[in-house]
């Protein structure tokens, strides 16, 4: 601030200096958001990465291609090949509509397992930490069960059980609707931790105090005082989780317990091109660096967001 106090005198405040000081921290954060340029960068690759899987038909019929349709005299194709920008995989197949096809399904699993472990964590996290007492100790001792066993043989046993099971595979499907059960499903247990220390810290404050003084229910106290000051915390865990579940989505895949092919995901394209590395490095190189950027732009999102809403931070 460019104005001076001195004692027993008026500080004024300049017409900037004083907006600032009536200003939110979310209209602060967004300001400071506007300003991290690498955030800013990494919000942009992202929203490309989207854009393009989502526009994956689009792309595949303008430039005459298919990503299933197979043509054995022109496998290995490298990149660059006249109608073929990234080359073909091992089957003829375009290798370029294959990564914008796999990208759907891998950011799709991703987000939708992220969006459920988030709903599941943040309502858990709010009750437990509101309520406490038998609930709060019976939600921790859940999680501490959980969190006991390793995640990777607790995701491959609840891989295994659902997808060999016959009757439970036709309820959950075997492939992408799986997988985002099982992933939302057992990653919740770090949100409901997180949200349930910050719930403990918001309920002794005054205002929920006052409105549970006027009458206010748990339940509009939960959700209409509490959750509103947990957004940003939710949003960083939720783009830290999704860039987790990519990587958690691709190592299941390397061990067989994934999206099955034809359809492709990053994950298990990387894996079935470990067999060619000699005869089509390009098949190796494309689905590990979307995965790399992809994991990479997502943390670096998350640590802007936190920075962002940092009260501490000097603007």
């Amino acid at each position: 601030m460019t104005a001076q106090s001195q004692p027993g005198r008026i500080v004024n405040l300049t017409g900037d200096e004083e907006r600032r000081v009536g200003e939110s921290l979310t209209i602060l954060a967004l300001r400071r958001l506007r300003r991290d340029r690498l955030t800013m960068l990494a919000l942009g690759v992202l929203a490309l990465l989207t854009l393009l899987a989502v526009s994956a038909p689009i792309i595949e019929n303008a430039l005459g291609v298919s990503y299933s349709r197979t043509n054995v005299t022109q496998a290995f194709l490298p990149v660059g090949s006249p109608g073929h920008l990234l080359g073909t995989d091992d089957l003829g197949r375009d290798h370029l509509a294959r990564l914008l096809y796999a990208g759907q399904v891998s950011l799709g699993i991703a987000f939708s397992a992220g969006l459920l472990s988030i709903v599941i964590g943040v309502s858990l996290g709010i009750v437990t930490g509101y309520y406490g007492g038998v609930i709060d100790d019976f939600v921790i001792w859940v999680v501490t069960t959980i969190n006991s066993v390793p995640s990777l043989f607790l995701l491959l046993i609840v891989s295994a059980v659902i997808l060999q099971n016959k009757e439970l595979a036709a309820i959950v499907g075997s492939g992408g609707g799986a997988l985002v059960i099982i992933l939302g499903l057992l990653g919740w247990t770090g949100t409901t931790r997180l949200v349930r220390g910050e719930t403990l810290s918001i309920r002794e404050r005054e205002f929920i105090i006052s409105a549970r003084a006027i009458g206010a229910s748990p339940w509009r106290i939960m959700f209409s005082h509490i959750l509103p000051n947990l957004v940003s915390v939710v949003v960083i865990t939720l783009a830290i989780d999704i860039g987790t579940l990519i990587l958690v989505e691709a190592a299941l895949s390397f061990l067989q317990l994934g999206v099955k092919p034809p359809t492709p995901t990053w994950g298990n394209m990387l894996t079935n091109s470990q067999d060619f590395f000699t005869k089509g490095v390009h098949l190796v190189i494309a689905p590990g660096l979307l995965i790399v950027i992809t994991v990479l732009c997502l943390y670096v999102i998350g640590d802007g967001i936190r920075d962002a809403f940092d009260p501490t931070a000097v603007d």
